[in-house]
C-alpha cells in the first residue's frame, strides 16, 4: 500500500473523531514511523509500505483514534526547538512553559552584562520531563541547576533529556515534594515552577460537558499529578509560597506559570506573604495571564 493512500486514509478516520489538525498528525505518524522528516515524506508518497510497516502504523493510528497524544505515540515532543523525551509519566511541554523561560532569561539579561559567564543557581520546582532545567543549563552555561519531582518516573524521563543534551552534569535531580529534599542551607538566584493549576472541579468534569472540560487527550492520558491543583487550582501554589522565601535569596526572581483565571489569587498569595516586590502577571500570546513574576525584598 502506498504512503499517499496510506496518508488519505488516515486522514479520513481522524477527521471522524474530530481531531481538526488530522492531516499534520497523520504526516508525522508516517515520518515518525519511517524516521524520515515530512519533506521527505512528501517526496517518497509513491513508495510502498512493507508489512511490518503497516502492522505498526495501524497500532499507532487506533492509539490515536482513541484520543491518546501523538507526543505519547511517537515518545518525543519538540521544545525550544530541541527535541525532548516525553512518556505518560510527564506532561507534554507547551508553548506557554516556552514564555516562561522567555521572560526569565530576558530578567537574567537585564540584570547581567554577561549572562553566559554568570554563577547562578537555579532552582526548578516540578521539572516533569526536565525542560525547563535543560533549556536554562544550556541557555545560561555557567548555572547550576537543581530540579526536584515528586515522580520518580518523570525523574527518569528528566535525566535523560539531560543526558540527551549533553547538560546532565549540571543538573541535580531531587526526587521530594516541592522543597522537602531541598537542604535548609540552600539559597537560590532564580526559582522557577510549573505547578499543577487545574482546579480539580474542572478535572473531574467529563469531556463535553461544559466549555472548561479538558480535552480527551489531556484529562484521559496525561498525569493528573502534574495536573490537579485542588480547590481553584492553587493549593500547590499556596504550598509553594509558603516555602519560597526561605530557598529564594534576597533581590533573588521566582517565575510561575499559572492558569488564565488565577492572576488575581496568585497576585493576592504572594502580597499576603509582603516578602515580594516587583510583582508582574505577563499575558501569553494570546492575551491571557499566564506567567507570574515576583522579586524577593
Amino acid at each position: 500500500m502506498k504512503i499517499k493512500d496510506i496518508f488519505t486514509d488516515g486522514v479520513r478516520r481522524l477527521k471522524q473523531v474530530g481531531i481538526i489538525e488530522s492531516e499534520l498528525e497523520v504526516s508525522l505518524l508516517l515520518a515518525d514511523l519511517l524516521n524520515i522528516d515530512r519533506t521527505t515524506l512528501l517526496l517518497a508518497e509513491d513508495r510502498n509500505l512493507d508489512a511490518g510497516q503497516l502492522e505498526k502504523f495501524e497500532k499507532n493510528i487506533l492509539r490515536r483514534l482513541q484520543r491518546e497524544p501523538l507526543a505519547y505515540i511517537a515518545e518525543e515532543k519538540e521544545f525550544w526547538s530541541l527535541p525532548f523525551k516525553v512518556s505518560k509519566d510527564v506532561l507534554i511541554p507547551r508553548p506557554e512553559t516556552e514564555l516562561l523561560i522567555e521572560i526569565t532569561l530576558k530578567t537574567v539579561k537585564s540584570l547581567y552584562k554577561n549572562p553566559d559567564k554568570q554563577t547562578m543557581k537555579i532552582l526548578d520546582l516540578g521539572t516533569g520531563s526536565g525542560i525547563i532545567a535543560v533549556v536554562l543549563a544550556l541557555e545560561l552555561p555557567a548555572a547550576a541547576v537543581t530540579a526536584i519531582d515528586l515522580s520518580c518516573n518523570a525523574l527518569k524521563v528528566a535525566k535523560h533529556n539531560a543526558k540527551r543534551h549533553e547538560v546532565a552534569e549540571r543538573i541535580h535531580f531531587v526526587n521530594c515534594d516541592w522543597f522537602g529534599g531541598i537542604s535548609s542551607k540552600a539559597e537560590y538566584d532564580l526559582v522557577l515552577a510549573n505547578p499543577p493549576y487545574i482546579a480539580r472541579d474542572i478535572i473531574e468534569k467529563p469531556f463535553g460537558e461544559t466549555c472548561e472540560s479538558l480535552q480527551p487527550e489531556v484529562l484521559r492520558y496525561e498525569p493528573h499529578l502534574a495536573l490537579d491543583g485542588g480547590e481553584r487550582g492553587i493549593q500547590s501554589i499556596i504550598r509553594i509560597a509558603e516555602d519560597l522565601g526561605k530557598r529564594l535569596k534576597s533581590g533573588g526572581w521566582f517565575f510561575m506559570e499559572i492558569g488564565a483565571d488565577q492572576a488575581e489569587d496568585v497576585s493576592g498569595i504572594f502580597r499576603e506573604i509582603a516578602q515580594y516586590k516587583t510583582i508582574v502577571i505577563h499575558n501569553d500570546y494570546a492575551g491571557l495571564p499566564r506567567v507570574f513574576q515576583a522579586k524577593k525584598q
